[in-house]
Protein backbone atom coordinates (compact mmCIF):
# COMPACT_ATOMS: atom_id res chain seq x y z
CA UNK A 1 0.00 0.00 0.00
CA UNK A 2 0.84 3.57 -0.81
CA UNK A 3 2.48 5.19 2.78
CA UNK A 4 4.59 8.35 3.58
CA UNK A 5 7.99 7.48 3.92
CA UNK A 6 8.19 4.16 2.36
CA UNK A 7 11.29 2.77 1.75
CA UNK A 8 10.77 0.29 -0.72
CA UNK A 9 12.16 2.20 -3.55
CA UNK A 10 14.91 3.06 -1.50
CA UNK A 11 15.82 -0.47 0.08
CA UNK A 12 18.58 -2.08 -2.15
CA UNK A 13 20.39 1.32 -2.63
CA UNK A 14 20.23 1.27 1.40
CA UNK A 15 21.46 -1.99 1.96
CA UNK A 16 24.50 -1.73 -0.53
CA UNK A 17 25.43 1.91 1.15
CA UNK A 18 25.17 -0.68 4.81
CA UNK A 19 27.30 -3.02 2.98
CA UNK A 20 29.96 -0.12 2.15
CA UNK A 21 30.15 1.17 5.52
CA UNK A 22 29.95 -2.13 7.37
CA UNK A 23 27.03 -2.91 8.69
CA UNK A 24 26.63 -6.02 9.37
CA UNK A 25 24.43 -8.11 11.49
CA UNK A 26 21.53 -10.95 12.70
CA UNK A 27 18.95 -8.96 14.24
CA UNK A 28 16.81 -6.18 12.95
CA UNK A 29 14.76 -4.20 14.76
CA UNK A 30 11.89 -2.06 12.61
CA UNK A 31 11.50 0.53 14.83
CA UNK A 32 8.39 2.47 12.97
CA UNK A 33 7.38 -0.30 11.12
CA UNK A 34 4.71 1.43 8.90
CA UNK A 35 3.38 -1.49 6.38
CA UNK A 36 6.63 -3.42 7.05
CA UNK A 37 8.51 -2.87 3.97
CA UNK A 38 11.71 -2.82 5.51
CA UNK A 39 11.27 -5.36 7.78
CA UNK A 40 10.13 -7.69 5.16
CA UNK A 41 13.67 -6.81 3.43
CA UNK A 42 15.26 -7.83 6.21
CA UNK A 43 13.59 -10.86 7.19
CA UNK A 44 14.31 -12.08 3.15
CA UNK A 45 17.86 -11.54 4.28
CA UNK A 46 17.35 -13.95 7.30
CA UNK A 47 17.76 -11.85 9.81
CA UNK A 48 15.72 -12.36 13.02
CA UNK A 49 13.03 -9.56 12.78
CA UNK A 50 11.24 -7.51 15.42
CA UNK A 51 9.09 -4.85 14.61
CA UNK A 52 6.73 -2.07 15.90
CA UNK A 53 3.99 0.43 15.68
CA UNK A 54 1.68 2.40 17.56
CA UNK A 55 -0.89 1.52 14.16
CA UNK A 56 -3.39 -1.41 14.65
CA UNK A 57 -3.21 -1.82 10.79
CA UNK A 58 0.11 -1.92 10.41
CA UNK A 59 0.62 -4.63 13.79
CA UNK A 60 -1.73 -6.89 11.37
CA UNK A 61 0.80 -6.28 8.55
CA UNK A 62 3.83 -7.09 10.34
CA UNK A 63 1.86 -10.16 12.32
CA UNK A 64 1.04 -11.29 8.59
CA UNK A 65 4.51 -10.70 6.99
CA UNK A 66 7.05 -11.07 9.65
CA UNK A 67 5.97 -13.10 12.33
CA UNK A 68 4.29 -15.92 10.34
CA UNK A 69 6.49 -18.27 9.18
CA UNK A 70 4.42 -21.20 8.01
CA UNK A 71 2.06 -21.66 5.21
CA UNK A 72 -1.67 -21.51 6.35
CA UNK A 73 -3.97 -24.02 5.47
CA UNK A 74 -7.08 -22.85 6.34
CA UNK A 75 -8.07 -26.56 7.38
CA UNK A 76 -11.10 -25.53 9.48
CA UNK A 77 -12.54 -22.62 7.40
CA UNK A 78 -12.32 -24.58 4.12
CA UNK A 79 -14.13 -27.39 6.18
CA UNK A 80 -17.36 -25.19 6.58
CA UNK A 81 -17.77 -24.08 3.13
CA UNK A 82 -20.84 -25.57 1.10
CA UNK A 83 -19.26 -25.80 -1.84
CA UNK A 84 -15.63 -26.96 -0.74
CA UNK A 85 -15.02 -28.91 -3.75
CA UNK A 86 -14.87 -25.36 -5.72
CA UNK A 87 -11.90 -24.50 -3.29
CA UNK A 88 -9.11 -26.89 -3.25
CA UNK A 89 -7.64 -25.91 -6.53
CA UNK A 90 -5.29 -23.31 -5.71
CA UNK A 91 -3.24 -22.76 -2.29
CA UNK A 92 -5.43 -22.65 0.63
CA UNK A 93 -4.71 -18.97 0.88
CA UNK A 94 -6.07 -18.51 -3.10
CA UNK A 95 -9.40 -20.51 -2.20
CA UNK A 96 -10.29 -18.71 0.98
CA UNK A 97 -9.77 -15.15 -1.31
CA UNK A 98 -12.06 -16.87 -4.07
CA UNK A 99 -14.69 -17.37 -1.38
CA UNK A 100 -14.64 -13.71 0.14
CA UNK A 101 -14.27 -12.35 -2.95
CA UNK A 102 -17.98 -13.96 -3.81
CA UNK A 103 -19.80 -13.24 -0.43
CA UNK A 104 -23.18 -11.14 -0.70
CA UNK A 105 -22.55 -7.39 -0.32
CA UNK A 106 -23.53 -6.04 3.38
CA UNK A 107 -24.29 -2.44 3.73
CA UNK A 108 -21.93 -1.76 6.97
CA UNK A 109 -20.04 0.74 8.95
CA UNK A 110 -17.55 1.58 5.75
CA UNK A 111 -20.55 1.89 3.76
CA UNK A 112 -22.77 3.88 5.63
CA UNK A 113 -19.86 6.68 6.92
CA UNK A 114 -17.55 6.69 3.70
CA UNK A 115 -19.64 5.79 0.51
CA UNK A 116 -21.82 8.29 -1.55
CA UNK A 117 -25.24 6.47 -0.75
CA UNK A 118 -24.30 5.73 3.07
CA UNK A 119 -23.58 9.66 3.41
CA UNK A 120 -25.88 11.27 1.09
CA UNK A 121 -27.64 12.87 4.39
CA UNK A 122 -24.55 14.97 4.81
CA UNK A 123 -23.95 18.53 3.16
CA UNK A 124 -20.56 16.45 1.50
CA UNK A 125 -21.06 13.18 0.96
CA UNK A 126 -18.00 10.99 1.37
CA UNK A 127 -16.59 9.50 -1.91
CA UNK A 128 -13.58 7.15 -0.35
CA UNK A 129 -15.26 4.26 -2.28
CA UNK A 130 -18.26 3.48 -4.59
CA UNK A 131 -20.91 2.04 -3.25
CA UNK A 132 -20.64 -1.99 -4.09
CA UNK A 133 -16.78 -1.50 -3.34
CA UNK A 134 -17.86 -0.61 0.41
CA UNK A 135 -20.30 -3.12 0.72
CA UNK A 136 -17.65 -6.01 -0.46
CA UNK A 137 -15.34 -4.68 1.98
CA UNK A 138 -17.73 -4.32 4.39
CA UNK A 139 -18.80 -7.79 3.32
CA UNK A 140 -15.37 -9.57 3.92
CA UNK A 141 -14.80 -8.09 6.90
CA UNK A 142 -17.51 -9.25 8.43
CA UNK A 143 -16.93 -12.78 7.47
CA UNK A 144 -13.21 -12.60 9.01
CA UNK A 145 -14.45 -11.68 12.12
CA UNK A 146 -17.23 -14.25 12.39
CA UNK A 147 -14.43 -16.88 11.67
CA UNK A 148 -12.73 -15.87 13.87
CA UNK A 149 -15.42 -15.47 16.39
CA UNK A 150 -16.27 -19.27 15.30
CA UNK A 151 -12.61 -20.07 16.02
CA UNK A 152 -12.44 -21.54 12.54
CA UNK A 153 -9.35 -19.61 11.79
CA UNK A 154 -5.88 -19.10 13.97
CA UNK A 155 -4.36 -16.41 14.93
CA UNK A 156 -1.71 -15.92 11.90
CA UNK A 157 -4.72 -17.08 9.55
CA UNK A 158 -6.96 -13.83 10.89
CA UNK A 159 -4.12 -11.40 10.11
CA UNK A 160 -3.44 -13.05 6.78
CA UNK A 161 -6.51 -12.17 5.68
CA UNK A 162 -6.91 -8.82 7.24
CA UNK A 163 -3.52 -7.61 5.58
CA UNK A 164 -4.69 -9.11 2.05
CA UNK A 165 -8.03 -7.02 2.70
CA UNK A 166 -5.51 -3.68 4.15
CA UNK A 167 -3.52 -4.34 0.99
CA UNK A 168 -6.40 -4.26 -1.36
CA UNK A 169 -8.05 -1.61 -0.23
CA UNK A 170 -5.72 0.81 -1.60
CA UNK A 171 -6.14 -0.22 -4.85
CA UNK A 172 -9.90 0.62 -4.94
CA UNK A 173 -10.06 3.90 -2.47
CA UNK A 174 -10.78 7.12 -3.84
CA UNK A 175 -7.85 8.98 -2.06
CA UNK A 176 -4.79 11.35 -3.62
CA UNK A 177 -2.53 9.16 -1.27
CA UNK A 178 -3.62 9.04 2.08
CA UNK A 179 -6.68 9.03 3.66
CA UNK A 180 -6.78 12.33 5.65
CA UNK A 181 -9.39 13.49 2.60
CA UNK A 182 -11.18 11.98 -0.20
CA UNK A 183 -10.92 13.10 -4.11
CA UNK A 184 -14.05 15.18 -5.00
CA UNK A 185 -14.29 12.73 -8.54
CA UNK A 186 -13.71 9.94 -9.07
CA UNK A 187 -10.62 8.51 -9.37
CA UNK A 188 -11.12 5.60 -12.53
CA UNK A 189 -9.46 2.84 -9.95
CA UNK A 190 -11.95 3.51 -7.17
CA UNK A 191 -14.76 2.46 -9.93
CA UNK A 192 -13.45 -0.69 -10.56
CA UNK A 193 -15.06 -3.60 -8.71
CA UNK A 194 -13.65 -4.28 -5.25
CA UNK A 195 -11.23 -7.76 -5.57
CA UNK A 196 -9.62 -9.11 -2.60
CA UNK A 197 -5.52 -9.92 -3.65
CA UNK A 198 -3.14 -12.06 -1.86
CA UNK A 199 -0.30 -10.86 -0.11
CA UNK A 200 3.22 -12.69 -0.04
CA UNK A 201 4.06 -14.75 2.17
CA UNK A 202 8.16 -14.03 3.46
CA UNK A 203 9.34 -17.22 5.11
CA UNK A 204 12.77 -17.58 7.05
CA UNK A 205 14.44 -19.54 9.86
CA UNK A 206 14.01 -17.51 12.53
CA UNK A 207 11.41 -16.28 15.29
CA UNK A 208 10.56 -13.20 14.15
CA UNK A 209 8.17 -10.40 16.55
CA UNK A 210 6.03 -8.17 16.87
CA UNK A 211 4.46 -5.66 18.43
CA UNK A 212 1.87 -3.40 18.42
CA UNK A 213 2.91 -0.35 20.74
CA UNK A 214 5.01 2.67 21.41
CA UNK A 215 8.27 1.18 20.02
CA UNK A 216 10.10 3.70 22.48
CA UNK A 217 8.18 1.63 25.75
CA UNK A 218 10.25 -1.98 24.26
CA UNK A 219 13.82 -0.67 24.08
CA UNK A 220 14.86 -2.26 27.61
CA UNK A 221 14.00 -5.49 26.33
CA UNK A 222 15.24 -5.98 23.07
CA UNK A 223 18.54 -6.38 21.78
CA UNK A 224 19.11 -6.15 18.23
CA UNK A 225 22.40 -5.72 15.88
CA UNK A 226 20.44 -3.51 14.04
CA UNK A 227 18.53 -0.66 15.50
CA UNK A 228 16.59 1.19 12.56
CA UNK A 229 14.29 4.18 13.09
CA UNK A 230 12.33 5.91 10.19
CA UNK A 231 9.98 8.63 12.32
CA UNK A 232 8.15 10.99 10.96
CA UNK A 233 9.67 14.02 9.39
CA UNK A 234 7.18 16.69 10.19
CA UNK A 235 4.61 18.09 12.31
CA UNK A 236 1.59 15.55 10.78
CA UNK A 237 0.61 12.73 12.94
CA UNK A 238 0.51 9.16 10.86
CA UNK A 239 -2.66 8.00 12.61
CA UNK A 240 -5.22 10.62 10.96
CA UNK A 241 -3.74 10.34 7.79
CA UNK A 242 -4.26 6.54 7.68
CA UNK A 243 -7.35 6.54 9.99
CA UNK A 244 -9.47 4.74 7.46
CA UNK A 245 -7.53 1.88 7.12
CA UNK A 246 -6.82 1.99 10.85
CA UNK A 247 -10.70 1.69 11.35
CA UNK A 248 -11.09 -1.55 8.79
CA UNK A 249 -8.36 -3.71 10.37
CA UNK A 250 -9.68 -3.09 14.05
CA UNK A 251 -13.75 -2.82 12.96
CA UNK A 252 -14.48 -1.10 16.37
CA UNK A 253 -17.41 0.68 15.28
CA UNK A 254 -15.71 4.21 16.53
CA UNK A 255 -17.20 7.75 17.09
CA UNK A 256 -16.05 9.37 14.26
CA UNK A 257 -16.55 13.25 13.16
CA UNK A 258 -15.51 15.66 10.57
CA UNK A 259 -16.24 15.96 6.55
CA UNK A 260 -13.77 12.68 6.29
CA UNK A 261 -15.06 10.68 9.28
CA UNK A 262 -12.09 10.70 11.36
CA UNK A 263 -11.88 8.23 14.28
CA UNK A 264 -10.21 9.74 17.66
CA UNK A 265 -6.35 9.04 17.54
CA UNK A 266 -5.37 10.01 20.90
CA UNK A 267 -2.47 7.42 22.11
CA UNK A 268 -1.24 6.95 18.69
CA UNK A 269 0.45 10.31 18.53
CA UNK A 270 4.30 10.64 17.63
CA UNK A 271 6.69 12.81 19.69
CA UNK A 272 8.64 13.12 16.03
CA UNK A 273 5.87 14.96 15.31
CA UNK A 274 6.62 17.54 17.64
CA UNK A 275 10.08 20.32 17.10
CA UNK A 276 10.04 20.19 20.40
CA UNK A 277 10.27 16.98 21.86
CA UNK A 278 11.39 14.83 18.55
CA UNK A 279 15.23 15.45 19.36
CA UNK A 280 14.73 14.40 23.04
CA UNK A 281 12.81 11.60 21.85
CA UNK A 282 15.72 10.37 19.48
CA UNK A 283 18.27 11.22 22.72
CA UNK A 284 16.29 8.66 25.19
CA UNK A 285 16.45 5.84 22.08
CA UNK A 286 19.71 6.04 21.57
CA UNK A 287 20.79 5.87 25.13
CA UNK A 288 18.60 3.44 26.17
CA UNK A 289 18.02 0.81 23.61
CA UNK A 290 20.16 -1.60 22.88
CA UNK A 291 21.97 -2.57 19.74
CA UNK A 292 25.26 -1.98 17.63
CA UNK A 293 24.10 -0.09 15.07
CA UNK A 294 21.48 2.70 14.97
CA UNK A 295 20.04 3.65 11.57
CA UNK A 296 18.00 6.57 11.29
CA UNK A 297 16.40 7.44 8.14
CA UNK A 298 15.07 11.03 7.75
CA UNK A 299 15.14 13.37 5.04
CA UNK A 300 16.53 17.14 4.41
CA UNK A 301 13.30 18.80 5.05
CA UNK A 302 12.68 17.45 8.66
CA UNK A 303 12.13 19.56 11.97
CA UNK A 304 15.05 18.18 13.04
CA UNK A 305 17.96 19.64 11.89
CA UNK A 306 21.08 18.05 10.66
CA UNK A 307 22.98 19.26 13.26
CA UNK A 308 21.15 18.50 16.02
CA UNK A 309 20.86 14.73 14.91
CA UNK A 310 24.61 14.29 14.32
CA UNK A 311 25.12 15.95 17.99
CA UNK A 312 22.53 13.28 19.39
CA UNK A 313 23.99 10.39 18.37
CA UNK A 314 27.36 11.43 18.42
CA UNK A 315 26.93 11.37 22.21
CA UNK A 316 26.62 7.68 21.79
CA UNK A 317 28.81 6.76 18.86
CA UNK A 318 30.79 7.24 15.67
CA UNK A 319 28.21 8.68 13.04
CA UNK A 320 28.64 8.96 9.75
CA UNK A 321 25.98 10.46 7.16
CA UNK A 322 24.43 8.67 3.68
CA UNK A 323 22.57 10.67 1.53
CA UNK A 324 20.28 9.74 -1.47
CA UNK A 325 18.28 11.66 -3.83
CA UNK A 326 14.70 10.04 -4.56
CA UNK A 327 10.61 11.22 -5.79
CA UNK A 328 9.13 12.70 -3.16
CA UNK A 329 5.92 11.50 -1.90
CA UNK A 330 2.95 12.08 -4.34
CA UNK A 331 0.60 13.84 -1.51
CA UNK A 332 3.25 15.89 0.12
CA UNK A 333 4.08 17.21 -3.50
CA UNK A 334 3.58 21.09 -3.15
CA UNK A 335 5.98 22.49 -5.84
CA UNK A 336 5.71 23.32 -9.25
CA UNK A 337 9.47 23.57 -10.36
CA UNK A 338 11.92 19.97 -10.58
CA UNK A 339 13.08 20.91 -7.56
CA UNK A 340 10.57 20.89 -5.57
CA UNK A 341 9.82 16.70 -6.36
CA UNK A 342 13.03 15.79 -5.41
CA UNK A 343 14.03 15.49 -2.18
CA UNK A 344 16.81 14.09 -0.05
CA UNK A 345 17.21 10.76 2.18
CA UNK A 346 20.00 11.21 4.71
CA UNK A 347 20.81 8.15 6.18
CA UNK A 348 22.44 8.43 9.57
CA UNK A 349 24.47 5.24 11.09
CA UNK A 350 25.85 5.47 14.64
CA UNK A 351 28.34 2.65 15.80
CA UNK A 352 27.57 2.43 19.51
CA UNK A 353 31.07 2.44 20.82
CA UNK A 354 30.06 3.23 25.07
CA UNK A 355 31.06 0.75 27.68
Amino acid sequence: MRFIGNKENLLDRLFYALQQHGVVGKSFFDFFAGTASVARFFKRLNYRVHSSDLLYFSYCLQYAYIKNNTEPSFEKVISTLANKSNYIINSPLDDVLAYLNQVPPVAGFIYQNYSVGGTSHLPQARMYFSDGNAQKIDAIRTQIEGWRIANLLTEAEYFILLACLIESVSFFSNVAGVYAAFQKKWDKRALRPFVLKPIELIFNSENNEVFNANSTNLVHNIDVDVLYLDPPYNERQYAPNYHLIETIARYDNPAIHGVTGMRNYNGQKSAFCNKNTAIKELDYIAKNAKYKYLLLSYNSEGIMSQAEIAQTLSKYGQVELIEFDYARFKSNNNGTSGTKKRIKELLYVCRYTIN
